[in-house]
């Protein structure tokens, strides 16, 4: 099947199911996590190409939002081991949370290691998430703009949260944590980035990361 009928399948379950689904942070049955490949190799592998341009990172967990999935973020600070990294967990699980209220959005800034331990463990939320990031996928960017990706993370993190019908415009759209992550690493300038359409499954776009690693993550 090509992209565009993945997506239209995938838009087609969104609203089929957008009263059982309670947004990208509902919790659900916890990830099986099996072991990291290469776990130091890879860590060193990205961050000496990061030095030498930039890189960016989507986090997964796989059965998250009734098994749609979950995504979180990271981006390199070109030239230095720093990335900022960070999400929209949506705790509540409710469907709409207008802007300025509390979507569980959060952003932290670290080494590569650092951010794979926090990511691991949810170490952003902690006693709040039924289960980590289990799986991430990354890719070298030759393009990057830190300075629009920092501005759009204060974007995402005061937009509310949104999966279904806007009550401001009537229209079927979303707010979530793919969203959040897309914009952010469309913001950076991410090269690969493939595109995530309104109400776009996450596990589904994930797969559409053409050209990214993908590796498993364990707490560490």
């Amino acid at each position: 099947m090509d992209i565009g009928g993945r997506r239209a399948l995938a838009v087609a379950a969104v609203i089929g199911a957008i009263v059982a689904v309670a947004g990208c942070g509902h919790p659900a049955a916890r990830a099986t996590a099996g072991a990291t490949p290469s776990g130091t190799e890879a860590i060193t592998n990205l961050a000496g190409a990061a030095r030498a341009g930039g890189a960016a990172c989507v986090f997964i967990k796989p059965d998250g939002a009734q098994k749609f999935g979950h995504v979180g973020w990271g981006f390199n600070l070109p030239g230095t081991d720093r990335w900022v990294y960070g999400a929209v967990e949506n705790p509540s699980g409710k469907l709409y949370t207008p802007p300025g209220g509390d979507i569980g959005a959060w952003h932290a800034q670290g080494s590569y290691a650092r951010m794979l331990s926090e990511m691991s463990t949810d170490a952003h939320y902690p006693g709040t998430s039924e289960h980590p990031y289990s799986r991430y996928r990354c890719t070298k960017s030759p393009t990057h703009d830190v300075n629009r990706a920092r501005a759009m993370i204060r974007t995402v993190e005061g937009r509310g949260f949104l999966v279904g019908v806007d009550p401001r415009t009537g229209k079927l759209t979303s707010r979530d944590c793919l969203d959040a992550t897309y914009d952010v690493l469309k913001a950076y300038r991410t090269k690969g980035l493939t595109p995530a359409p309104k109400l776009s499954i996450p596990n589904v776009w994930v797969e559409e990361l053409w050209g990214w690693s993908d590796k498993r993550l364990t707490p560490r």
